[in-house]
């Protein structure tokens, strides 16, 4: 939206902070009746943000700044743009809204950068809208606009179920620290299931909370060691079949002296555990000197969900 000199001002400001997240392990079951995979998966968020800035306007606006925001749409698909239409759909508001979305999360890189988008913007929209919904009534919505939407809303590490929007709080000590390879072709989500599928073709495999046991451990006991032994993704091997380049950022962490590494979500994005911050910049260092990602980065988690960060 560009203001000229005849333009009011808007008459107020919201801005809304979410993190992106890392998937500590992802177990995935086969395909069901409805077309999902059933999932286990603990969540993390990390200090990785992307933030939505919403302004009254005349109808629905999405612009976009910040990394790779040339790769986002700002049309009707945005997930930020269903995420405003759906809470003035349950409220009865009919004002439009500017949302500015300043991306710092990688655009199809496993990390949830479209669901904070989405849960930033409910929290955006019912600050400037002045909805007061509760917040079981937002997570209500964000289940239907995404799987990993709920968590982003909430934030901190949480145990997934279902399509992952059924969300358990995981006790967690202390602070874990992440380097992040990540490249600038994502990948696509029902690509890797449906590498997924091919690969367990005929094998049996379920989504089994029961195997997760010695991470929740490692949570609880803030111990970085035993949980970097303890990261799993059951889509890795997928993400590797349709992006065999990925065992290179992989190896190059685990020289690097890793806790452990493995691939965010479904990918392509490499998240490698860190001893501590200094250790997580070494990690990072070695992918820029290996030549093995587009971008590195650096964050800590767990951190909370969306919530506001400034309003005018």
């Amino acid at each position: 939206m560009t203001l000229t000199p005849v333009d009011p001002l808007p008459s107020r400001e919201v801005r809304v902070r979410a993190p992106g997240k890392v998937n500590l392990s992802l177990r995935v079951g086969p395909r069901d009746h409805t077309g999902y995979h059933p999932l286990v998966t603990v969540f993390q968020a990390v200090s990785v943000y992307e933030e939505v800035v919403a302004v009254p306007a005349d109808g629905m606006v999405i612009t976009a700044s910040g990394l790779q925001a040339e790769a986002v749409p700002t049309d009707g698909s945005n997930l930020a743009a269903k995420a405003a239409r759906l809470l003035a759909e349950r409220v009865g508001v009919t004002d439009g809204v500017h949302l500015h979305l300043v991306k710092g999360v990688p655009v199809a890189g496993g990390m949830a950068g479209g669901s904070a988008d989405a849960a930033a913007a409910l929290v955006a929209c019912d600050a400037l809208w002045g909805t007061g919904l509760s917040r079981d009534e937002l997570l209500d919505l964000a289940a239907q606009l995404g799987s990993d939407v709920p968590f982003v809303l909430t934030g901190h590490t949480a145990v997934g179920s279902g399509r992952g929007h059924l969300l358990t709080p995981a006790m967690s000590r202390g602070e874990f620290h992440w380097a992040f390879a990540v490249r600038d072709r994502g990948l696509s989500t029902p690509e890797v299931f449906a590498a997924f599928d091919e690969l367990n073709r005929g094998v049996p495999h379920a989504a089994d909370a029961a195997a997760d046991v010695p991470l929740m451990q490692a949570l609880r006991a803030g111990d970085p060691s035993a949980l970097g032994a303890a990261l799993h993704n059951d889509l890795e091997p997928a993400a590797l079949e349709l992006a065999p380049d990925l065992a290179e950022p992989l190896a190059v962490a685990q020289d690097a002296g890793a806790l452990g590494v493995v691939v965010s979500g479904s990918g392509p994005t490499v998240a490698a555990l860190a001893r501590s911050r200094q250790h997580a910049l070494v990690i990072a260092a070695a992918f820029t000197a290996a030549g093995v990602a587009d971008r590195v980065l650096t964050a800590m988690g767990p951190v909370p969900g969306a919530r506001v960060v400034g309003s005018e």
